[in-house]
């Protein structure tokens, strides 16, 4: 072990002072011999060298590399904390002859976790859907804790701002009509002033590089709460609707939005609203497709939230059977073949299989909807302190991501994007 020996040091009128230094162990001899004469005997100090080490860095010794080389070669090898002990098992613990695996997954499981994540989750993965209203106040939704029907002047831009600082730059808007605009024909979706629009200017004006999504269906507009043109026996026309989604997307494309999404579910839709934004000089213009749109019970606190629900009947005319898993690629390949940007799954996590579907035969990207049912299910069960919200929040977002979802449309973008950046609810 190394060790030093400082001799002949004047300290006043000490005299014959030796420090000699064994790896930790410091052996120490003082001899005074005026103004009178004292003697200490020898003590040993051991330091923990634990300890040492967490008190902070090792002090240099100001030798050169050579001359640390030198000492290890020679064999005085600084000394390091030592091998930490074999952790014992609980009394009771059977001994067992250990079994003869040559691969063991938790290998894998242990300190690295994060370097081998599979999938991972970013607040530029999340679209925020955001109700509108023409009110100037923030209305909550009763169905849905935490969400609002903004005022499209005021609390729509502050919600926006908040979403940005974490690095949620998309959203998509759903107004809330007043009742007095709304017709059978719907004809209030494409006005080139409406709510729609007006909030795509304003919001462009305040954020140009915002991303805005719009959704493109009849039913906040309609009188009969469908998302098509409702014949008098009850059928929901569906060339005539696709008339109204073309002007509709339009409008919306040339207030600035940059994607238009319909919704509606409407054969043919998507190359008749292709060629009309291509016509009107709006190629840039993307369309995501509700392409595999399911006629769910997950939409109910939604419908709250946009006062849109059917006047009568249901709309298992034109959404799809939860039952139907091939459908969606019939879907699929309608959509890609007429002009569709991003091919959507609605609603989320009870599909994920669907959206893997999609994902393995499309090279499009995917997107999912955690629909407001989903929202509300685990707000309820955080409320009850049945579940820890934010982590169910977290674990259903990464379910849709590993499932293949490229964008996720929920409304928990705001407070899911706090969360990974650390901030506290």
């Amino acid at each position: 072990m190394a060790s030093m020996t400082i001799n002949s040091v004047n300290f006043g009128t000490a005299k014959g002072v030796k420090f000699e230094y064994v790896g930790l162990k410091v052996l120490q001899n003082v001899t005074c011999e005026k103004p009178h004469s004292v003697k200490f005997a020898p003590r040993t100090l051991t330091v923990n060298a634990a300890k040492a080490h967490s008190d902070g860095p090792v002090k240099k010794m100001g030798k050169s590399d050579e001359e640390c080389e030198a000492a290890v070669v020679a064999g005085i090898v600084p000394e390091a904390p030592p091998v930490p002990p074999k952790p014992s098992a609980p009394a009771g613990t059977p001994l067992v002859t250990p079994l003869p695996l040559s691969k063991r997954p938790r290998r894998n499981r242990r300190s690295p976790r994060a370097a081998f994540q599979e999938t991972s989750i970013s607040p530029a993965n999340l679209v925020y859907p955001l109700f509108i209203h023409e009110g100037e106040e923030d209305t909550p939704i009763g169905a849905m804790p935490g969400c609002y029907r903004l005022g499209w002047r005021h609390g729509l831009v502050e919600e926006v701002g908040k979403a940005r600082d974490v690095g949620v730059n998309s959203i998509v808007l759903f107004p809330k009509v007043p009742d007095a605009l709304k017709t059978s024909t719907g004809d209030e979706a494409y006005n080139n002033n409406g709510l729609v629009p007006r909030t795509i200017r304003l919001l462009k004006d305040k954020y140009p590089d915002l991303v805005i999504y719009t959704d493109v269906a009849l039913d906040p507009y309609s009188s009969d709460g469908h998302d098509g043109i409702v014949r008098e026996d009850g059928v929901i026309m569906n060339d005539e609707t696709v008339h109204q989604l073309c002007k509709q997307a339009v409008s919306q494309a040339r207030a600035g939005a940059d994607v238009v999404s319909p919704s509606d579910m409407m054969d043919g839709r998507i190359g008749a609203i292709r060629a009309a934004l291509d016509a009107e000089g709006f190629q840039h213009v993307s369309i995501m497709s509700y392409t595999a749109k399911y006629a769910s019970s997950f939409y109910g606190p939604f419908r709250e939230a946009l006062d849109s629900n059917p006047r009568f009947g249901d709309k298992k005319t034109y959404q799809m059977n939860p039952a139907n898993y091939r459908e969606a690629l019939i879907e699929t390949h309608e959509d890609e073949a007429e002009g569709a940007d991003i091919l959507l799954v609605k609603p989320g996590l009870p599909y994920l299989d669907i959206i893997r579907l999609l994902r393995d035969n499309s090279s499009l990207p995917v997107a999912a909807y955690q629909v407001s049912g989903e929202y509300s299910m685990i707000k309820a069960g955080g409320v009850l302190k049945m579940i820890d919200e934010e982590r169910v929040m977290m674990e259903s977002l990464m379910c849709l991501r590993r499932a293949g979802a490229d964008i996720i449309l929920t409304y928990f973008a705001l407070q899911a994007a706090r969360c990974m950046c650390g901030e506290k609810r």
